[in-house]
């Protein structure tokens, strides 16, 4: 008896240890409920609020160009309307590129490990760019190198929601794939309301450097702060990544075991998908501060007091995405979000100025809430629709094969999902390019009308595939 007893107590020492803040994690089940109570939902809650703020920061980065064009030349750098739209586009190339790789790579490594890395390293680019914008002398081609360094900021997101998606039983993957993507989001928000704030005084103190003239407000910024700041956060954040979230060894996988994706039709279908939505959340963060620039800064109306709020809406209703599709299923969530963001696009290209006609900011400000909106609802149903299509059909067709077959169908099916997930949302990416881009090289009415076009294909690719009676892969 006392041998029984000092065993059971050995097994359940290691299995604490097991599961501690940090350690590698060999036995992950989130399906059985018996485990998913007694250990799982305390484990996948700590992992889920740690990766939360830390793919804040990353979207901090990847979007302070945004804000940061917005008085460039109001200090005196004197860009072009067309150079200033490039410099929010280009994080936007390097953002999704790099998602590609790391999509792949935190599941060869780690994601524990490589979210503290990642983390890390974008400490570079904001001191760099803190350090160039205290010299209005500095090149145009430098400003753009350190926008595209800015952009590997972006790609925190592939690993990190590949990794969720793990931890979490299929019941509850909408919810929390939309709460770290929703709340990851808005670091778009943050560094959009919070820049403009701390260029306005030396919060930071004489290290970070002396002010800028603003010519236009006349008044001394700070233009410096808004890179700054994040720095301390980053490293605070990357700290905890590495003390407190766990790996999971049923999330590694080699490239070669990965790469099965790009022969999955539903990898396609998803991320066309997912440009659609996520796509025209981040492209439009990017470029709705310079849109109120030039067409409303004259009738009074300041970009750095309401381009926040867009993607701030945006990014909670990915939460509401998540739950709602969890409810009713992903793919009628998704629908409704290509139809509002259509309907929403028709009424900001009415109420933009036209030919003498001064437009209405109110109802271009208020179509574009909704278009954030309606974005943030796709982006959250997708993420849902991807586990759920995955996992049915390898389910399928591991079905009277037994046990050992269907427990080997569902990683597989959890590994492609994961995979899918993360290529999904590094072409989506793109979408931070390209709009700002076709901005700068087009009328804004004739790209948002491009955009609406763009919605109606998806609209048609959700219902065939996934919405209609009968369809293929119901989600």
């Amino acid at each position: 008896m006392s041998i029984r007893t000092n065993t059971d107590s050995a097994v359940r020492s290691h299995r604490a240890e097991t599961y501690k803040p940090g350690a590698t994690i060999g036995d992950w089940r989130p399906e059985d409920e018996g485990f998913w109570q007694s250990t799982g939902r305390k484990v996948a809650q700590r992992n889920l609020w740690v990766s939360i703020p830390a793919l804040m920061l990353g979207f901090v980065v990847w979007q302070v160009w945004s804000v940061t064009v917005v008085k460039l030349n109001d200090v005196g750098f004197g860009f072009s309307k067309s150079q200033l739209f490039w410099l929010t586009a280009i994080p936007g190339i390097t953002g999704g590129t790099f998602r590609i790789l790391y999509t792949f790579i935190g599941p060869i490594f780690g994601e524990r490990k490589f979210t503290a890395f990642s983390t890390i390293i974008l400490i570079a680019p904001m001191l760099w760019l803190g350090f160039a914008l205290q010299d209005t002398g500095t090149p145009y081609w430098e400003l753009a190198l350190i926008a595209a360094v800015c952009g590997i900021g972006g790609a925190n997101f592939a690993s990190s929601m590949a990794n969720i998606g793990f931890f979490f039983p299929k019941r509850e993957k909408g919810s929390a794939n939309g709460l770290n993507g929703g709340l990851g989001n808005l670091g778009v928000s943050v560094v959009q309301l919070v820049a403009p704030l701390v260029v306005t005084a030396a919060v930071l103190g004489a290290p970070v450097g002396g002010p800028q003239h603003d010519a236009k407000e006349s008044t001394d910024i700070w233009l410096q702060n808004g890179a700054f700041l994040w720095v301390p956060l980053l490293v605070i954040m990357a700290l905890l990544a590495w003390f407190l979230m766990n790996d999971l060894k049923v999330a590694a996988a080699p490239f070669s075991q990965q790469k099965i994706i790009f022969k999955r039709k539903h990898n396609w279908l998803m991320t066309w998908l997912y440009v659609g939505t996520f796509g025209s959340f981040i492209g439009f963060a990017a470029g709705l501060p310079l849109l109120i620039k030039n067409n409303f800064e004259a009738q009074g109306y300041q970009a750095t007091t309401y381009a926040w709020i867009g993607p701030f809406v945006g990014a909670l209703m990915r939460w509401a995405g998540g739950w709602l599709a969890d409810k009713i299923g992903g793919a009628r969530v998704t629908m409704l979000s290509f139809v509002g963001m259509a309907a929403s696009l028709v009424v900001i290209i009415f109420a933009l100025p036209h030919q003498g006609d001064q437009g209405s900011f109110w109802a271009f400000f208020t179509g574009f809430l909704a278009a954030f909106a309606f974005s943030g609802l796709g982006n959250g149903s997708t993420f849902r629709q991807i586990p759920v299509i995955f996992r049915d059909q390898h389910m399928r067709e591991a079905a009277d094969k037994g046990p050992e077959a269907q427990r080997a169908a569902l990683q597989q099916s959890e590994m492609e999902a994961g995979a899918v997930t993360g290529f999904s949302s590094a072409i989506a990416a793109y979408g931070f390019f390209f709009i700002p881009a076709m901005f700068a090289a087009m009328t804004v009415t004739s790209a948002l009308w491009i955009f609406i076009c763009f919605y109606a294909s998806c609209l048609a690719v959700c219902w065939w595939f996934y919405a209609r009676k009968g369809a293929e892969a119901p989600s």
